[in-house]
């Protein structure tokens, strides 16, 4: 990233740009500010931000990527992981690794997060199946699933938030 073309603005959060920068300069800037904003320790408190924050840092995949955001007891940031990578058309998801990680990180919570490359984040029954079970065998570790969000250039899908969960 190219740091030294911006500026501090005069409001506090915002930013001047002091020479042209490329669109490939723009998406990598907005995909290290989100992952910044994912980083160890920082708390959860709006998942609008979250969602959004998710969402530009997988939307733009050319293959479907599936990741953990792994959480404290206080839903505190742990760490941020891309696990699996696939095709157009999907990832194979492996459970135990799932678990895995989880434990390997001593989360109390997940947020699972993946993106569809097609651009349209709606859920497919594939995904609420997977949901389902990812739940299921996290649960049995004590690691509580917060939401899966599906993630595409179109906007995000909180499956939370459409009762799936």
């Amino acid at each position: 990233m190219k740091y030294h073309k911006l500026i501090a603005g005069e409001t506090t959060g915002t930013y001047a740009v002091e020479s042209p920068i490329t669109e490939a300069d723009i998406l990598q800037m907005a995909q290290q500010l989100a992952m910044s904003r994912l980083s160890k320790g920082r708390a959860l408190t709006e998942p609008k931000h979250v969602f959004s924050h998710l969402q530009t840092l997988l939307q733009y995949h050319e293959h479907e990527v599936f990741a953990l955001l792994l959480l404290d007891t206080k839903h505190q940031v742990i760490g941020f992981r891309e696990l699996f990578g696939g095709t157009l058309e999907g990832a194979s998801v492996y459970p135990r690794e799932v678990v895995k990680i989880a434990l390997e990180h001593t989360a109390a919570a997940v947020i699972l997060v993946h993106n569809h490359p097609s651009g349209n984040p709606e859920p497919s029954l594939a995904d609420r199946n997977l949901t389902t079970i990812l739940k299921d065998a996290l649960n049995m570790v004590g690691t509580r699933t917060l939401d899966h969000v599906i993630v595409g250039h179109e906007g995000y899908v909180s499956l939370a938030e459409r009762g799936y969960l």
